[in-house]
């Protein structure tokens, strides 16, 4: 078609609660900009330099562009150009040769850029028997389970806090990960709220704070404990609330007794005073929100506590069920209103020995050779699994690992056999959902080179595999439609795609409520907040909110504390760690280590110079920022290199009994421990 051609749409990052909008314009079948969209009513206008970088996947000479066969051994990063008929006989050749449950999908963002996929994913693999784990294990899925035994899982939003809240505590979040909060936040701070930053490192968020409290990593239910019992020891507590509203006050009132300031001081490195102060500011400076981290603080062997015992805080000052209080945006956390329709209610899982969301056994069943066939959808395992050393061992086992992605990364070029070229966000139709608003995402290009969508391609396997029923919709449109069915017109018939076109591409939720459980029924069984959980004492966990002191084996006594998080020029591994792409690839030249000044000095580290990050388990080279930021004996580093978890532990957070639990609120508590204590050196001395 000629002529330029404006459209509205989404950023194809998947960094959630923040999904920002796009205008981009099309000549013919060629992109010619992308920039914010100042109409859409979550982003304002905003997208970061990781959305303004998109365009460069168009006509870039690394993009996947034809289906690769391996031709020299595994690591050898040898290709040969095939054709997708030869691809699919390989494939349903290798699928056809084993039993369905030795068939495995693995997932990341990457397969979710057009917010449709990924239950179409876990449909196939349940109508063919097929593995297909939940990648919410690698990220928020920890902390989700420690909000879902005390029953606190939808959140206010970021439009409530900036109007009504009076303190709010970013408490291990960052606006690196959802720079959308900011404008809310600094509305807040101008109406006179009171902004608190609790982290390990001084980040973004804390040049928006009024304090900054920097807290040992894995410290933070210590913090929340003691908290707990300042508000509960001074009479700070809603009691009305807490009689109608709660399960096993005066049990948890008795336990935190022992969970003095002094207690947490030397635990966490926070003087009791200032817990004292906080606690008071957070229970009398009403209504207070906690802005609770979505991933990074939760990434260690006991991660889960931290946010058990920080959801009790809402719930014992009576900040549930209010404007400006409550917990605030956090990733995948919706607030109270219509979602969208759940595609899978109509299936069932076939019968078979399926390994659980919970990847030390993910691992364990690679090692043991119990999956035959690997598809890796969107995602670079070897840069998101911790212990990625024994993974890499796990999947030389796997007798056929196929690829689907824009980009080759790391787990392909070491491990892949065959990779398809996948399309991306402008070359398909999609639907994407932020916490308030659901947004339409036109086709305005057709798919470069012989790229094909996950839907395309899915359906042709389940056609030449013979699965019915995988996708009875009759096109890309009818399942949007499909998926849209609770979403109500005035009239009240469904909202369709079409009346997304007519309406500009944009729908506030129906029944959206900016304020979480204002009708005071929480996620669990008694419909109540649960200081004492029942679910979690009969899979052996306390049933009280606690704090288990880290026992690493420390190599050294001066190991210093890694810790991983998010930075805004990246988004976890994608676009092969942002290498492919040369607008992020020279904001993200290489691994960089923050590291404090008194560390460094004790290591004779430079500021800028090169290093090497080392434990028993592995090691990277990275370069040293020497920074004040962080705090003596722990360093820090964003995620989504690769070799960076060769360093992390892998042990089981939970144990697989523990997780069912909670599996039937979507949380997926599987994660593996992300713990690691390393040394670090001048990479000339090692």
């Amino acid at each position: 078609m000629a002529g330029k051609r404006q459209f509205t749409t989404m950023c194809p990052m998947n960094c959630h609660p923040t999904y920002c909008g796009m205008t981009v314009e099309v000549e013919g079948d060629k992109l010619l900009s992308v920039k914010g969209d100042p109409n859409n009513p979550d982003s304002h206008g905003f997208l970061c330099v990781r959305g303004r970088a998109t365009r460069e996947i168009f006509n870039n000479s690394r993009r996947l562009l034809t289906p690769l066969r391996r031709v020299g051994p595994r690591g050898s990063n040898q290709w040969e150009p095939c054709s997708w008929e030869d691809a699919y006989a390989m494939l349903i050749g290798a699928i056809q040769e084993t039993q369905p449950e030795r068939v495995a999908f693995w997932r990341g963002h990457g397969s979710g850029t057009t917010g449709i996929n990924n239950n179409l994913i876990l449909r196939f693999a349940r109508l063919a028997g097929f593995q297909a784990w939940i990648p919410a294990i690698i990220c928020w899925g920890l902390g989700g389970y420690g909000l879902a035994l005390t029953g606190i899982m939808e959140a206010n939003t970021k439009e409530d806090m900036g109007a009504n809240s009076r303190t709010v505590i970013f408490w291990g979040s960052n606006i690196a990960s959802q720079p959308t909060t900011a404008p809310h936040l600094i509305a807040a701070r101008k109406r006179g709220a009171h902004i608190i930053h609790i982290d390990t490192r001084r980040a973004e968020a804390s040049r928006h704070a009024d304090e900054v409290i920097l807290i040992r990593p894995g410290t933070d239910a210590a913090l929340a404990l003691a908290l707990a019992h300042v508000i509960i020891a001074e009479g700070l507590v809603d009691q009305r609330f807490i009689a109608e509203h709660t399960l096993g006050y005066q049990t948890f009132a008795q336990h935190v007794s022992q969970y003095t300031p002094e207690w947490a001081e030397d635990i966490t490195g926070v003087e009791a005073e200032r817990v004292r102060q906080l606690a008071r500011v957070y229970a009398m400076q009403t209504p207070a929100m906690i802005v609770l981290g979505g991933s990074s603080m939760f990434k260690h062997q006991d991660g889960w506590e931290a946010s058990r015992a920080i959801s009790c805080l809402p719930a014992l000052t009576g900040q549930l069920g209010i404007a400006g209080g409550g917990l605030g945006p956090r990733h995948r956390a919706f607030p109270h209103g219509a979602k969208l329709a759940d595609i899978l209610a109509d299936v069932e899982r076939r019968p078979g020995n399926y390994v659980p969301d919970h990847m030390p056994s993910i691992t364990q069943a690679f090692q043991e050779g119990k999956i035959d066939v690997l598809l890796i959808l969107g995602t670079n395992m070897l840069s998101s699994f911790s212990d990625t050393n024994s993974l890499a061992r796990g999947l030389d086992t796997v007798k056929l690992i196929v690829g689907y992605d824009v980009f080759m990364n790391e787990t392909l070029r070491r491990t892949a056999d065959l990779v398809l070229p996948s399309t991306v966000w402008l070359e398909e139709l999609g639907l994407k959902d932020t916490a308030t608003h659901l947004y339409l995402m036109e086709r305005v290009l057709p798919a470069e080179g012989q790229a094909r969508s996950i839907i395309h391609l899915l359906r042709e396997l389940a056609e030449r595999l013979d699965i019915a029923n995988f996708f009875p919709w009759e096109d890309e449109e009818a399942h949007i439609n499909a998926l849209l069915a609770p979403q109500k017109m005035p009239s009240g018939r469904s909202l369709t795609v079409a009346d997304m076109r007519e309406l500009g591409g944009y729908w506030q939720r129906s029944k959206l409520s900016h304020i979480s459980y204002p009708d005071h029924r929480f996620h669990t069984p008694s419909g109540k907040v649960e200081f004492w959980s029942e679910r979690a004492q009969s899979v052996g966990l306390s049933p009280l909110p606690t704090y288990t002191e880290r026992k690493d084996v420390q190599s050294s006594p001066t190991a210093l504390r890694f810790c991983q998080g998010r930075t805004l020029t990246a988004f976890h591994a994608f676009y092969d760690e942002g290498q492919a792409l040369p607008a992020l690839a020279k904001v993200n030249p290489e691994p960089e280590l923050w590291i404090h000044p008194l560390d460094a000095q004790s290591r004779n580290i430079a500021p800028g110079s090169q290093i090497v990050v080392f434990n028993e388990r592995g090691k990277f080279a990275a370069r040293a920022l020497v920074t004040e930021d962080m705090l003596p004996g722990a360093v820090w580093m964003r995620d989504g290199w690769a070799g960076i978890n060769q360093v992390t532990s892998g042990a089981p957070a939970l144990s697989t009994s523990a997780i069912e639990v909670t599996e039937k609120t979507g949380v997926h508590g599987g994660q593996a421990a992300y713990d690691a204590l390393v040394e670090v050196q001048p990479l000339a001395r090692v």
